[in-house]
């Protein structure tokens, strides 16, 4: 409604702004550009202070830059659509930016972590878009359901929740999944019953020559009607951490990074149930490709091993965070 009430067609530079409820010490206006009229929200942050160097989020349809649409000097950072970008999804994401600033004021946050949500949740955005915004493959949500349950182990192991969630790098691109401890965690899921197919997508996902040890954790599922469906593995995992401020905000940017929002929640239908996990130490015999043990000239690779048939014991999630320094 705010912005359909603005027009800023002006040939000189400018904004023009109406207040929305503030979100503590924050003030909060819906805007408009001009000359080229793109949609906003601006948020000032009166104490805060960015380098000039500092990289702000961009791409996939929307920008944030810095604004001062009062000539105050102080730090406003405005959120503001693209003319390519999808305005209901741009409006979506607005909501739940704002949304997520008010959920922080009301934990007690200080301006300078109500920043660093706000930049944190813009680049969740910005990777949900990145991976096209649309509902997961079949692969990826049983891919996604198979980190969850790990994430879900690593907290029922010991370690506290926003440390767990933090840790879950994997929707970031990490290289592994969980960079945790001294180490790391890759999550493999199947449902195949014979056998344990494990795509590898590159020469690093398993060498551990810079992050120590490193173990796979080998996710089984099954479908079956008494199981649950996405939706419902991730409202379980908000259940298990829920009344942590920290941990909440980490997931739902964790999630939105993976490419997952609550809207798409009908377009996974599918239920599953946990056949079983396998946690084993990627050692020198296990089945791999490294840039050290290829052939030279070799740059990049893909390739897909059984993970039945990769030795070593199963550790489980807890053996495997001990060993990490984790626990």
């Amino acid at each position: 409604m705010a912005w359909s009430s603005l027009t800023s067609a002006d040939a000189e530079p400018g904004w023009q702004a109406i207040a929305l409820p503030s979100a503590g010490e924050l003030q909060l206006r819906a805007g408009r550009r001009s000359p080229d009229n793109a949609e906003a929200v601006l948020v000032c942050f009166p104490s805060a202070k960015l380098a000039a160097a500092d990289k702000l989020p961009e791409g996939q349809g929307f920008a944030v830059e810095r604004a001062d649409p009062e000539g105050s000097g102080e730090l406003w950072l405005a959120l503001t659509r693209k003319s390519a970008g999808s305005a209901e999804l741009f409006a979506s994401m607005a909501c739940d930016v704002i949304g997520a600033l008010d959920d922080s004021v009301a934990a007690g946050s200080d301006e300078g972590k109500l920043l660093r949500v706000f930049i944190g949740r813009v680049g969740a955005w910005q990777e949900f878009m990145r991976k096209g915004s649309q509902a997961l493959s079949p692969d990826a949500e049983i891919g996604l359901i198979g980190e969850l349950t790990l994430l879900r182990a690593i907290i029922e192991a010991g370690v506290a929740p926003a440390t767990a969630i933090e840790s879950w790098v994997g929707p970031l691109d990490g290289i592994q999944d969980f960079e945790i401890g001294a180490g790391a965690l890759e999550v493999k899921a199947t449902l195949s019953a014979a056998g344990f197919p494990a795509r590898i997508g590159s020469l690093e996902q398993l060498d551990d020559s810079t992050r120590q040890p490193l173990f796979v954790a080998g996710a089984r599922l099954r479908q079956a009607e008494s199981g649950q469906n996405l939706p419902g593995f991730v409202e379980a995992m908000r259940q298990a951490i829920k009344g942590d401020g920290e941990a909440e905000r980490l997931l739902s940017e964790r999630l939105l990074a993976a490419g997952y929002i609550d809207s798409h929640s009908d377009r996974y239908p599918r239920k599953f149930e946990q056949a079983g996990m396998r946690v084993v130490e990627v050692a020198a015999n296990f089945p791999r490709m490294t840039s050290g043990t290829v052939p030279a000239g070799i740059m990049k690779a893909m390739y897909e091993i059984d993970l039945d048939k990769a030795p070593g014991d199963n550790v489980g999630a807890k053996g495997a965070l001990k060993k990490l320094g984790a626990i």
